[in-house]
């Protein structure tokens, strides 16, 4: 059942963490076109559905990157410096990190992640696994600066940004995200990043459009968190999942539909949509090399290596800080 925003603010303070989550939807369907950050996908409900997706048939970037984790790891394991701290970027389930910790020497892993519950769990299960590890969770927005545990200050640090998240942002955003990694990590600091590569569309169009209808739970799950969070009213039913590919911008788009003209009350605000109006939801940049070495390259980082699988369907990188 749904809350009267002011009864909400009586009933439910909010903490620093929903306040922005607040903010930013109020802002965000405040323009035109309406958007929603993707970051908020991940509560707990959209990161278990998130972990349906990596295993879904169409959905190619999980399997194909942990098949280069695995098959290239000694590889990557012999840039790693021993002793050194690994600090994931946006840490959801163990399963990529652990084909690092296994091959690399590290004497800690800061999983970093706006999902505090998520996270935790994810942590606990690591420390039972790794019992020699440091193990230093930070709950936060990994895309805004965050402060590194005091217990890994005089550690090479290496950070861990796998998947294809980098897609996620605008080009802009994933340069300004880059330079704020290089500054939380340090000088000398090193990066191994998952980035997807431009491939046939058919594929990226199939990836995103799964047929047991988990990427549309996904997205259409963002409303139902607004619901529960926010106090919003939104007829989830009123609404449909659609991913497209924009060829000009080499991304795929998620947007939600809406199937009638509707009026949504969120915080005392009023948000009315026509019919067939789109909140777009998630962009997915798709890389080629050139275009990533340059990224990076513009963002403070130089590729040292890279690895992708026989169809070159994904890539993983290894960077390094620029002096």
């Amino acid at each position: 059942m749904n809350v009267h925003a002011a009864a909400l603010a009586h009933t439910l303070p909010f903490d620093e963490q929903t306040s922005a989550f607040a903010g930013d939807v109020i802002g965000d369907l405040s323009q035109f076109p309406k958007r929603l950050s993707p970051k908020y996908f991940y509560d707990a409900t959209g990161s278990e559905l998130f972990e349906q997706i990596t295993v879904l048939p169409e959905y190619y970037p999980t399997r194909t990157e942990l098949g280069i984790l695995r098959s290239r790891g000694d590889e990557i394991a012999a840039l790693i410096p021993k002793g050194a701290a690994l600090v994931e970027f946006g840490a959801g389930a163990t399963t990529k990190v652990r084909l690092l910790l296994e091959r690399c020497d590290f004497s800690a892993y800061v999983p970093v992640d706006i999902s505090g519950d998520f996270l935790n769990a994810q942590a606990s299960g690591l420390r039972k696994d790794f019992p020699d590890l440091g193990v230093y969770p930070v709950a936060a927005d990994f895309t805004a600066p965050f402060g590194l545990p005091a217990e890994i200050a005089d550690m090479p640090k290496v950070g861990f940004f796998p998947g294809s998240t980098l897609g996620n942002f605008e080009p802009h955003e994933a340069r300004a995200f880059l330079r704020s990694a290089r500054d939380i990590l340090g000088k000398s600091a090193q990066m191994i990043i998952g980035v997807d590569l431009e491939k046939n569309e058919r594929v990226l169009y199939d990836a995103y459009n799964d047929a047991a209808g988990v990427t549309a739970r996904f997205n259409l799950n963002v409303l139902v968190r607004i619901n529960r969070e926010l106090g919003g009213n939104f007829d989830v039913s009123a609404f449909m999942h659609r991913s497209v590919y924009n060829r000009e911008r080499h991304r795929i788009e998620m947007h939600l539909i809406s199937k009638k003209a509707q009026s949504v009350r969120i915080l005392g605000r009023n948000f009315s949509f026509r019919p067939g109006e789109s909140i777009h939801t998630e962009s997915s940049y798709k890389y080629s090399f050139d275009r990533f070495t340059k990224l990076a390259r513009e963002s403070g980082w130089s590729v040292r290596e890279s690895w992708t699988d026989r169809d070159q369907m994904f890539s993983v990188h290894a960077l390094v800080a620029s002096d």
